[in-house]
């Protein structure tokens, strides 16, 4: 792998690993419909706002969210929604995931019988 084809893919993971937290999936899906208040999301977490602005930060310097100031308060908003297509993605593997854990169930359960 050459440099520019590595760091292509380090920027990749990067990515991936800001979202690799239940709490940031959970935010990314949030947003998924408009903007949100740094209070909003903490009171649907059920987490302080510093562990709160730790998750928003995160996905901020990895591109996911992008702020705005708006008064007093601090929206966040996707700054690329296609970011939710990873559920969709993420769904299908669990399914396949699931269809393989259960043909192997029934495979071994018909070993056992015989």
């Amino acid at each position: 792998m050459d440099v520019k084809t590595k760091a292509r893919y380090e920027v990749r993971a990067k990515i991936v690993k800001a979202l690799a937290h239940p709490t940031r999936l959970f935010i990314v899906d949030q947003l998924s419909n408009h903007k949100r208040r740094v209070n909003e999301l903490t009171d649907m977490i059920g987490a302080d706002g510093s562990t709160v602005s730790k998750h928003l930060s995160v996905l901020r310097n990895a591109g996911i969210v992008k702020d705005e100031k708006i008064g007093a308060s601090v929206y966040y908003e996707l700054t690329t929604p296609c970011v939710l297509n990873f559920f969709g993605c993420i769904e299908g593997v669990l399914k396949s995931n699931a269809e393989l854990h259960l043909a192997a169930t029934e495979h071994f359960e018909i070993q056992e019988i015989k």
